[in-house]
């Protein structure tokens, strides 16, 4: 527990990528398979089962350090973070803990679910009691699956090649798909030769950057195809073995949640691997993103919302045909071959192929482009001729030119603390448009502002709480902010009667009153646009 516990300290000490990466170097060339098998997991953003609820470590820190749980309550608002609060409110201890990380994951954390909240307290207290300060709070992580720290799975990769002389894509590769944390599957994670594939597995998602220059710099438009930018669910459909697989970009394994693209894809030839997106259609028109949320979580799906929102697969890209990995041929080339695939499926199939946009010129595109709201898209995709499929975000080959979001001003009402980094400050925010005379809830926004504007609006929320409830406090109605959103619906789940997609702070307002703020109806009136009401 110790190494693992040194492994996070290192990490979150420095904000240098070659400091983070020697660190994971380190810590994985000394770990014993078994221990190297769980903190990956950890790394790579997995959890285990929660088998404690947040009210039982309340319960279980106030026994342990004799603390009123009001004063846990108080230190929680303040600090941020339940495993930081526990471990800084449970008593100093000398000991050091020497047990095998994985010893304690399968030993304690694993087993811990189906026992009573009296047993599961007894063994939180026994081990917090045999852990210094630094361990508690890394082992309070791994129970509340809260465990974030500063890598990402990139860099994990790149620490793995390093160590083992492998490309760091092939390990990008491997970390895809169904693997487990066990000694084992670490072991054939990093061989040189890691033996016959899973028919299952993904491939890493290759993602685009924004485009924040004027595409007439990106050099000749006959250099790049173009696309539009669907607004779906990211997937992978993978067809080998006679056996079909739909991941999601977030490596969940989705197949069943869309039985309806089954029949079409029993058409698609044996061993293949296409990368698109996941949309809700019909009549030949994309649904509203609003429409395919109520379909995303659901383990199954009944007959009504199969009915109600219907989907297809937009395919944009091939990876593998025949069994053979061809992620290395160029984007031209894996576009022809893709068409030859689909020129040969029926019309009413549920595969569709994302149709290139011709316009000569950029300014062509740039003028069609803004038709993209309209069209039920999110702008448009630029990829060059000659290039690879990739992974991770690689800049230059792929850029996504999104159109410009909608912007609306603001008032902020109400305001709770952040976690992590942001503990102690506040720094979730809530904010209102007018209403008939009145500040209606419109959006919460928890990014945008520099650490400095941050902790400007945090001395205003202190100074002007006009109530609390709990950790939210209602303030003085006098701060405008101008908001930035990708996409307005209808909702009638909102008090305001509209739902938006992606919303963040542009920027403070301190040139407008609260009264200039804008009023619900004419957010509202962007609802008319064409292709905006779903």
């Amino acid at each position: 527990m110790k190494d693992f516990t040194q492994l996070y300290l290192d990490i979150d000490s420095t904000t240098k990528t070659k400091q983070k990466v020697a660190a994971l170097v380190a810590y994985f060339e000394k770990a014993q398979p078994a221990d190297a098998a769980w903190a990956l997991f950890f790394l790579t953003g997995q959890g285990v089962p929660r088998a404690v609820n947040t009210r039982l470590l309340r319960e279980a820190i106030v026994e342990a350090s004799g603390y009123p749980l009001w004063l846990v309550e108080e230190s929680y608002d303040t600090v941020g973070d339940l495993a930081e609060t526990v471990a800084l409110l449970h008593p100093p201890t000398p000991a050091r803990c020497s047990r095998p990380f994985h010893e304690l994951i399968e030993g304690e954390l694993l087993p811990l679910k189906p026992k009573s909240d009296e047993e599961k307290i007894a063994i939180l207290r026994r081990l917090w009691s045999s852990m210094d300060h630094h361990e508690r709070f890394v082992w309070n992580k791994c129970i509340t699956g809260g465990f974030r720290v500063g890598v990402s799975r990139g860099l994990v990769a790149r620490a793995l090649a390093s160590l083992t002389g492998l490309p760091p894509a092939s390990i990008s590769h491997r970390l895809m798909g169904s693997w487990q944390p066990t000694a084992e599957d670490f072991e054939t994670l990093v061989s040189r030769d890691s033996g016959e594939a899973d028919p299952g597995q993904p491939y890493p998602f290759y993602l685009a950057s924004p485009l924040e220059k004027e595409p007439q710099e990106l050099g000749e438009r006959s250099d790049w195809l173009a696309e539009w930018k669907w607004d779906g669910i990211r997937a992978q459909l993978i067809k080998r073995q006679g056996k079909v697989m739909i991941w999601s970009r977030g490596e969940e394994l989705i197949t069943d949640r869309f039985p309806e693209l089954s029949a079409s894809i029993a058409r698609l030839p044996d061993d293949l691997v296409l990368d698109g997106e996941i949309m809700g259609w019909r009549d030949d028109t994309p649904l509203p993103f609003l429409e395919l949320q109520r379909r995303i979580g659901r383990k199954s799906v009944g007959k009504k919302l199969l009915q109600d929102v219907p989907v297809i697969f937009m395919a944009y890209d091939l990876m593998e045909q025949d069994g053979r990995d061809i992620r290395e041929t160029t984007q031209e080339s894996r576009r022809s071959q893709l068409e030859d695939i689909f020129a040969e499926l029926p019309p009413d199939s549920r595969l569709r192929l994302s149709p290139l946009v011709t316009e000569p010129s950029w300014e062509a595109l740039a003028e069609l482009r803004q038709e993209s709201r309209q069209r039920g898209v999110e702008g448009l995709m630029l990829k060059h001729r000659r290039a690879p499929y990739q992974s991770g975000r690689i800049r230059g080959h792929w850029w996504k030119w999104k159109i410009e979001p909608y912007t609306v001003d603001a008032v902020l009402t109400y305001a709770q603390k952040g976690h992590g980094r942001r503990a102690g400050l506040f720094s979730d925010y809530t904010f209102g448009v007018w209403d008939k005379g009145e500040l209606v809830t419109f959006a919460k926004a928890y990014s945008g502002l520099t650490d400095k504007e941050m902790r400007e609006v945090d001395r205003f929320i202190k100074a002007n709480t006009l109530e609390r409830f709990g950790p939210v406090r209602r303030v003085k109605p006098e701060l405008v902010f101008e908001l930035a959103c990708e996409n307005i619906q209808r909702s009638s789940r909102h008090k305001s009667g509209i739902a938006v997609r992606f919303p963040r702070i542009s920027r403070q307002r301190p040139d407008k009153t609260p009264e200039q703020a804008n009023q619900l109806d004419d957010i509202k009136r962007l609802l008319s646009e064409p292709g905006r009401d779903g």
